[in-house]
């Protein structure tokens, strides 16, 4: 005979407690010597550390993103890297990818399942060692993406759907795409300068054929005093008299992050700081050929999910694989190229993008803007994505005289 007692339907809020990450490195270089595992590791520990009262054992899941799960990146990351980071045996783990939306697709899953009361506290992260594992290694692509045009070709390689993008807006010029690689290099020079960034970088001790060790504490890509006229000289790899260089795109960068997940009431009852409240996702497709406009629609998704409008955002941190596709993403938002609110901190064309890292890069970034900016309520993390895709959440300050207690 069935039970006819009713189980309750839980639905719970979800915090971003702490985000922290190594400093990122230029693609075997600064943290060549280093294992990407142990990348991860250091900074769960760093997150553990810094949030004493949480109880290790109350962790739920741990997810870990890679884009390129070969090696030091594979064997399933998240549950590796948990017991390697001293959790108890009893925390689970698991691996996600999703290209470069790794990590944010790892806060997103974990995420649900705090939302369906499922879990009550999660470990996200993500990591790329673009120096051991160069995108694409050890892929086999089937045949049929290309044989039957599935996909066009230049999908597969992201320079080409970035100079795809220039092709489809003429009024994404290369002009307008140096500038912003310019205020990028500037943002961030202005953040190490205030000190707004180095709070959340664990340093890394690496093996180094010269000093024996070498302690990584900043990030290596930065390049100070770029300029237009610089950035003008610069070769354009991915085509002949083409518009995407070097200076207005992200580097091939190594790095990871991780972050502090839990419900709201969780986060009370053990007294860990509430940075940010989840408001909402969305993921969307669109063709892979010209994936940089990917963060268009996954916005616009997630901001009619949320009942709100692009007005309604006070700060946009969108992730910098190419100057041109967050250029595509302002036009379509009808935002200045210069506008406060867009990166506030600088992005990725100044710090790097190692890949499936860089979507919780953006939320400490987000959770520090929300802290020097009190009166901003509203916030988004965005990125387009490999093979035609945009990945968006929205963010509110708990902060905010605008936000509920």
């Amino acid at each position: 005979m069935s039970s006819t007692r009713q189980v309750p339907r839980l639905t719970q809020q979800v915090v971003y407690v702490d985000g922290v990450r190594t400093p990122f490195g230029k693609a075997g270089s600064a943290l060549g010597g280093a294992r990407a595992d142990d990348l991860v590791v250091k900074t769960f520990r760093e997150l553990l550390r810094r949030n004493p009262s949480l109880p290790p054992a109350r962790i739920d899941d741990v997810a870990v993103a890679a884009t390129t799960q070969i090696g030091d990146q594979g064997l399933t990351l998240g549950r590796t890297a948990a017991i390697l980071a001293g959790l108890p045996v009893s925390v689970p783990g698991y691996s996600i990818d999703r290209m470069c939306a790794g990590a944010l697709t790892a806060v997103t899953t974990l995420s649900a399942a705090i939302m369906a009361g499922a879990y009550d506290v999660a470990l996200a992260g993500g990591v790329e060692h673009m120096g051991r594992h160069p995108m694409g290694e050890g892929v086999d692509p089937n045949p049929r993406f290309l044989a039957e045009r599935l996909v066009d070709p230049e999908a597969l390689q992201m320079g080409k759907t970035a100079e795809n993008l220039h092709d489809r807006f003429g009024q994404l010029t290369k002009s307008r795409a140096d500038a912003f690689a310019v205020a990028s290099q500037e943002k961030t020079s202005k953040a190490y300068a205030n000190h707004l960034l180095q709070p959340e970088i664990v340093p890394v001790a690496v093996r180094n054929g010269d000093l024996g060790w070498d302690l990584v504490s900043v990030d290596e890509c930065p390049r100070p005093g770029t300029t237009i006229e610089g950035l003008a000289t610069l070769k354009t790899p991915f085509r002949s008299h083409g518009r995407v260089t070097a200076g207005n795109s992200s580097g091939l960068t190594d790095g990871a992050t991780a972050c502090l997940l839990a419900s709201e009431a969780t986060a009370d009852e053990l007294g860990l700081i509430k940075k940010m409240r989840m408001v909402g996702f969305a993921f969307a497709g669109v063709e892979p050929e010209v994936m940089g406009v990917g963060p268009v629609p996954s916005t616009q998704k997630a901001l009619d999910r949320a009942g709100l409008t692009i007005s309604d955002i006070d700060i946009f941190e969108i992730n910098e694989a190419f100057a041109v596709q967050v250029l595509a993403f302002l036009d379509h938002f009808q935002i200045a190229d210069d506008d406060p609110r867009v990166n506030p901190l600088g992005g990725a064309i100044a710090v790097g993008h190692p890949l499936a890292a860089s979507g919780i890069r953006l939320m400490s970034y987000l959770a520090k803007d929300f802290e020097n900016t009190p009166s901003a309520r509203y916030g988004i993390t965005t990125m387009c994505i490999g093979l035609g895709m945009g990945g968006t959440i929205i963010w509110e300050n708990l902060a905010s005289q605008g936000s509920p207690a």
